[in-house]
């Protein structure tokens, strides 16, 4: 049986408003369409729907199921509608990303976004030692998750996690021995992070290994070629903290920080930046300071 939306839509509208007349007002129609359209209906279901007296109107048996149907089926026509409405929002939006704020989420989250606004186009710059607050202060990206200092920059903290000193399990060295470490290449948080905290130590150490991925840096360290400067949330199995070990000193705290350029808050960048909050757990309210 194929039913016209339209004449399940007047059904309704007749049970919700009471009447022919006030559906007749709510779909903008007149109540002489409001009627045919139910004649119409009870024909194609072979069934009376409504008892209709000259002071109420009541739903017959078969009527009350077909309600229920109808319901259902115009909640998911509306659903269906506004998932594929095109969006009022175009434009283009450039992001930056340090590599292990979203990991496997970053897909989800691209994937997510040009679904809800495909008129938007995405230019997506994921990497450790990209420059990025630079890069928002010369308005060359819209917004960026960069890591910062805990409590120490402007924008919206999204996730805090620590800074350690991060080995194989089967790592060891020599007392004494130079200690040999994987860096990624300047400009990077990480790096300065641990090349500060080594200048107030007396730890020989050298470089042996550098990367621009995360992924060379695991490595590095999974072959126990290296110690290596990750966030805690990083560590994986196969590796150990060091911090304590080796005279190496705990290292500080650091938050994944959303920060904007000073043109960056259109509104296609602004809804991006609520997905980044929504991934990161936190008030969608927070996004825009």
């Amino acid at each position: 049986m194929d039913l016209d939306p339209a004449l399940l839509r007047a059904f309704v509208a007749v049970k919700e408003a009471g009447g022919f007349t006030r559906a007749a007002q709510r779909l903008h129609l007149t109540q002489s369409a409001i009627s045919h359209q139910i004649r119409r209906l009870e024909e194609q279901v072979g069934r009376q729907l409504l008892y209709r007296t000259t002071r109420a109107l009541t739903l017959t048996e078969d009527g009350e199921d077909l309600l229920q149907y109808a319901e259902k089926i115009l909640q998911t026509l509306d659903s269906m509608g506004q998932r594929f409405r095109p969006s009022p929002i175009s434009g283009a939006v450039r992001l930056g990303v340090i590599e292990n704020f979203m990991g496997d989420r970053l897909p989800t989250l691209l994937c997510q976004f040009a679904r809800a606004f495909p008129s938007v186009r995405l230019d997506v710059s994921v990497g450790m030692n990209l420059d990025l607050i630079p890069m928002i202060k010369a308005g060359e990206l819209d917004l960026a998750v960069v890591m910062t200092a805990a409590d120490g920059g402007d924008g919206t903290p999204l996730r805090r996690t620590q800074f350690v000193w991060v080995a194989a399990e089967s790592f060891d060295s020599p007392p004494g021995a130079s200690l040999p470490f994987a860096f990624f290449p300047a400009p990077c948080i990480n790096r300065h992070v641990g090349l500060t905290a080594l200048e107030g130590t007396s730890v020989e150490w050298h470089v042996v290994f550098t990367s621009p991925s995360q992924q060379g840096i695991r490595a590095a360290v999974l072959a126990g070629l290296a110690i290596a400067v990750l966030t805690r949330d990083d560590v994986e199995p196969g590796m150990r903290v060091l911090d304590g070990f080796y005279g190496l000193p705990s290292l500080s705290d650091v938050d994944f920080t959303l920060i904007w350029s000073t043109g960056g808050k259109t509104p296609a960048a602004v809804e991006f930046g609520k997905l980044i909050v929504d991934m990161a757990g936190l008030p969608g309210g927070a996004v825009v300071r």
